[in-house]
């Protein structure tokens, strides 16, 4: 299998499990934050439904540079526009992982902000990157609606919440 199609499939696995937690966001709940040095539900949320254009942006440039890209997140103020947001970032994400790109893997990509060099690693690595970012966020989301009495859906098998078993 190449690793062009590794990262697809895992991309189309994962997005099932994301899709699911995005989904039961409950709409009064997107200002709310478990502490003050905490994100949003809002901010926290938007950061997972966008993280598969950044497959996009590690096969079609070379770095990121925090002191010089500007960011403009996308303001959601409910669960149908957050899940309509995530469906366009899997497309964008999904537009890339192509086998065409499969050579491009090897390049370098550069995180930076100016001349602090947060890291440098393939564009490979950035992908999988990506991919752990969503899920790491996806269950700090899930401790969030946890903390908020939201019962959780599992995710690679049952959760505490699922009656089923």
């Amino acid at each position: 299998m190449s690793m062009i199609a590794m990262y697809l499939k895992e991309l189309e696995q994962e997005s099932l499990v994301t899709r699911k937690m995005l989904s039961i966001i409950p709409d009064d709940k997107y200002d709310w934050q478990p502490h003050p040095k905490s994100m949003t539900i809002r901010t926290l949320a938007t950061h997972i439904a966008e993280l598969p254009t950044w497959i996009t942006m590690a096969l079609t440039t070379d770095e990121l540079d925090f002191a010089s890209a500007s960011y403009d997140p996308t303001i959601i103020n409910n669960t149908a526009d957050l899940l309509a947001l995530f469906e366009a970032s899997l497309i964008d994400g999904r537009s890339q992982l192509i086998a065409e790109n499969e050579e491009k893997l090897s390049e370098t990509w550069t995180l930076r902000s100016g001349d602090h060099i947060h890291m440098v690693m393939t564009k490979a690595e950035t992908v999988h990157h990506a991919l752990c970012q969503t899920i790491h966020h996806r269950a700090q989301l899930g401790v969030f609606l946890r903390l908020l009495d939201v019962p959780i859906p599992g995710t690679y098998g049952p959760s505490a919440d699922d009656t089923n078993f």
